[in-house]
């Protein structure tokens, strides 16, 4: 019991929660940051892009200086403000992305050959040791960010999906995402081992596919639940983010 609560004490400041909760402390890290970016954005939204520079350039000292920065690029506030940053600017932005289909499929296009390139180099062991020396954990945070934050603004502004059985279905499974990603560390990997020994081999792309799918709607009451018990109460006590 010491133990796990010297580790949920030194979770606040480092990235050691257990079972995907290392994120949680970058939130709060942004979190504490926030009223400053955001303060410069009503500035000038160019003041982000002058952090966003910052934020490579200490990567790029870090890397100097250790040989390595892949633990501070994906465990740490150090890579993860990219996203907060591309997220804010696209929002600012985001009228300029409304209906621009062939640009938003060009860039995705690109990034989805980017990443199957970046997986067959050995994706988080790159160069086959972790943390990786690869110096492409400089600037992998901020090509991620640019792609999500472009396709995220596209998307939300482009589109406006009805809440028919299918989007409906979709869309609640995005509400209680949060838990889903938090809870599956507990049983995705008994699960896949369960198949593997018991039912079939899943060691193939394409038999394991199926099979992640129905583990998938087979564990999302579990997560609606967790949404619903422990999420939710706290969601009541949200202020609306922008006003009129």
């Amino acid at each position: 019991m010491w133990a796990y609560g010297k580790q949920l004490t030194e979770g606040v400041i480092g990235p050691s929660l257990p079972n995907g909760g290392w994120s949680i402390t970058v939130e709060l890290h942004f979190y504490l940051i926030l009223p400053l970016l955001l303060f410069f954005c009503r500035s000038s939204p160019a003041l982000l892009l002058v952090i966003l520079a910052l934020a490579i350039l200490g990567r790029a000292y870090l890397y100097h200086r250790d040989g390595s920065v892949q633990w501070f690029a994906y465990w740490t506030i150090i890579g993860r403000i990219d996203q907060f940053l591309f997220g804010i600017l696209a929002f600012q932005y985001r009228r300029r992305v409304v209906g621009q289909h062939r640009c938003v499929a060009v860039a995705m296009i690109g990034f989805l050959l980017f990443y199957w390139h970046f997986d067959r180099m050995g994706g988080m062991l790159q160069m086959g040791t972790y943390p990786s020396p690869a110096a492409l954990w400089i600037i992998l945070p901020t090509i991620e960010a640019l792609a999500y934050s472009l396709l995220i603004a596209y998307y939300d502004n482009t589109f406006k999906p009805t809440n028919g059985l299918i989007s409906g279905f979709v869309a609640r499974v995005g509400q209680c995402s949060y838990s889903i990603y938090l809870l599956h560390f507990f049983f995705v990997f008994w699960m896949a081992r369960f198949v593997n020994e018991r039912i079939m081999d899943i060691s193939y792309f394409y038999a394991a596919l199926p099979w992640a799918a129905i583990s998938f709607l087979m564990f999302v009451p579990l997560a609606w639940l967790s949404y619903t018990f422990v999420e939710k109460p706290f969601l009541r006590i949200r202020v609306p983010y922008l006003r009129e």
